[in-house]
């Protein structure tokens, strides 16, 4: 066994406490999201974790890279017919979670999702790069397949499908919207006395700010 014992970092780069938060989680977020863009040590400053629950009620987690937010949540854009798809069908709750260790922060976001519209899917699908389109109809996602040949002469035929036309969206692909319950703002401090504030949303729906012991 490899002992990883004594390796350590030092946490000391910011703090946060009560005074410096806004009163929504999503204008902290923007806040951070922006200071992460911003670092030239992040590479993807929009790359999060997203943790759903498989049929055998174990946690899967993949990253995936964040799309649009807003107040009303956070969205990003699959295939509805992979694993990820399958569990949010079956349980439609999900962990987003983004690090960025430049930053010594992190966000954990607990939510319920929802698809996005028709429109809406529309919309993202055809901003995205033709090959990028291509591939969303190319590939069977989380399906089983022969071989790195079947990618290939799959792209070969659907690239002469479409050629000199439009592609069009398959129906199994789209978005999911993330509407949070629960949003913790973690920074990492000396001695492991982290610093961790958690919005709650009320039945009301406003929020509930709380900190928690690291």
């Amino acid at each position: 066994m490899e002992n990883l014992h004594n390796i350590r970092k030092v946490y000391q780069k910011s703090e946060l406490v009560e005074d410096q938060v806004k009163e929504s989680p999503f204008e902290m977020f923007k806040l951070w999201l922006d200071d992460a863009k911003n670092d030239a040590d992040v590479a993807e400053f929009t790359a999060m974790n997203v943790s759903t629950i498989d049929e055998d009620a174990c946690p899967r987690t993949r990253v995936i890279l964040l799309k649009e937010f807003s107040e009303e949540g956070f969205v990003f854009y699959t295939n509805y017919n992979s694993k990820k798809g399958i569990s949010i069908a079956s349980n439609p709750k999900a962990c987003l979670h983004f690090f960025w260790p430049s930053q010594e922060r992190q966000i954990t976001i607990k939510a319920v999702l929802e698809k996005t519209s028709a429109a809406e899917s529309d919309l993202y699908f055809y901003s995205r790069p033709r090959g990028s389109q291509l591939g969303a109809i190319v590939s069977p996602q989380s399906s089983v397949i022969p071989g790195r040949d079947f990618l290939r002469e799959r792209l070969e035929e659907v690239e002469k499908k479409f050629e000199d036309k439009k592609i069009q969206r398959p129906p199994y692909w789209g978005g999911y919207m993330a509407k949070p319950y629960e949003i913790e703002f973690w920074q990492g401090r000396p001695n492991r006395l982290h610093d961790r504030l958690v919005y709650y949303r009320t039945e009301e729906g406003d929020w509930r700010i709380e900190r928690l012991a690291p």
